[in-house]
C-alpha cells in the first residue's frame, strides 16, 4: 500500500470514527435532556452550505463561519471553537479525500505535515476546551484580523506565487512540520490554518496546488483529534454543528466535483469586509468581558 492510499484509508476511517463518536454524544445528550438535540434551522444549514462551498474553493471556512455566527448571534464565544471544529469535521474529511485523490503531492510531505497538525490540535484542544470566554474572544479576534490581512494581501498580489515543487527537502520539511504543529494548536481556538499554510508552503517554493491536499488532509484529521475533546467537555453547540455538517457535505461535493472554480475576486473582497467586521466585534466583546471581570463585586 502506498503512503497516499494509506492516508486516504486513515482519513476514511476517521470519518467513520467521527460519525460513531458524535452519534454516542448526541444519544447521551438526548437521553439526559430530550430537547438537547434538535434539527438545525434553515439558517444554520445555509451557513454550513455556503462556508464549506467556498472553503472547498480555497477561501477557508473558519473566518467566514465565525463572521456569520457573530452577525446572527448563534453561538456563545466559549462554544465557538468546538462548534467550528466539530461542525466542519466531516466536510473537511470529505475535502481531504477529494484533494488527496486528485492532486499530486509528495506523500512523505503530506504524511509529515498532516501528522504535525494532528499533534498540535490534540495538544491545543486540551487547553482551549477549558479556556474562559475572554481568551477565546481575544484569540479569535486576532485570528480573524490576520485572516483578513492574508486575504487582502492575496487580492493585491502581495503573497508569493509559489514554485513548482510538490515536496520539500529535509531541512525545510522540518521547519514546516514545526510550524504546522503550532497551526494545529491555533486551530483549536478557531483560527483557520489555510492562509498561513498556503503562505508558508508557497514561500518554500511549493506549487500552491500541491498545498491543498496537505491543508485539507491536515484539517480533516486534526478536527477529528480535537473534536473528541470538545465533545467530552460539552463545549460546542450541537444544533449549530449539525447545521454546518448537514449543509456542508453536499456543498463540498458540488464545489469539488461540479463547480471546481469560480471568479471569486469580488466575493473575496466582500469576505474581507465581513471578516474584519467580525474581528472588531470579537475584540470589543473581549474588552467588555475584561471590564466585567474587573468590576468590584
Amino acid at each position: 500500500m502506498t503512503i497516499r492510499n494509506a492516508l486516504l484509508a486513515v482519513i476514511g476511517a476517521a470519518a467513520l470514527m467521527v460519525i460513531a463518536v458524535w452519534s454516542v454524544d448526541l444519544r447521551r445528550a438526548r437521553a439526559a435532556d430530550p430537547t438537547a438535540v434538535q434539527m438545525p434551522s434553515w439558517l444554520q444549514l445555509a451557513i454550513g452550505f455556503v462556508t464549506n462551498f467556498f472553503d472547498t474553493l480555497g477561501i477557508g471556512s473558519f473566518a467566514t463561519t465565525t463572521a456569520a455566527f457573530q452577525s446572527f448571534r448563534l453561538v456563545a464565544a466559549e462554544r465557538l471553537p468546538g462548534t467550528l471544529i466539530i461542525g466542519h469535521s466531516l466536510p473537511a474529511i470529505l475535502q481531504g479525500l477529494l484533494f488527496l485523490a486528485a492532486v499530486r503531492v509528495d506523500p512523505v510531505l503530506a504524511l509529515v505535515l498532516i501528522a504535525a497538525t494532528v499533534t498540535g490540535s490534540g495538544l491545543g484542544a486540551r487547553v482551549s476546551a477549558r479556556l474562559p470566554r475572554r481568551p477565546i474572544q481575544l484569540g479569535m479576534g486576532i485570528g480573524l484580523g490576520l485572516a483578513a490581512l492574508f486575504m487582502t494581501l492575496s487580492q493585491l498580489g502581495g503573497l508569493p506565487d509559489g514554485g513548482v515543487a510538490i515536496g520539500l527537502p529535509t531541512g525545510r520539511l522540518a521547519i514546516a512540520a514545526i510550524t504546522f504543529v503550532v497551526l494545529g494548536a491555533l486551530l483549536t481556538i478557531g483560527i483557520g490554518n489555510f492562509a498561513p499554510s498556503l503562505l508558508l508552503l508557497s514561500l518554500m517554493g511549493m506549487d500552491p496546488r500541491a498545498a491543498f491536499p496537505v491543508m485539507m488532509g491536515a484539517s480533516a484529521l486534526s478536527t477529528f483529534a480535537a473534536g473528541r475533546t470538545f465533545m467530552r467537555e460539552g463545549r460546542y453547540d450541537r444544533r449549530t454543528a449539525l447545521g454546518l455538517t448537514l449543509g456542508g457535505l453536499p456543498s463540498v461535493l458540488i464545489a469539488g466535483l461540479v463547480v471546481k472554480s469560480l471568479p471569486l475576486t469580488a466575493l473575496r473582497w466582500l469576505v474581507v469586509v465581513v471578516v474584519l467586521y467580525a474581528a472588531v466585534r470579537m475584540l470589543r466583546a473581549a474588552r467588555v468581558e475584561s471590564g466585567i471581570a474587573r468590576r468590584p463585586r
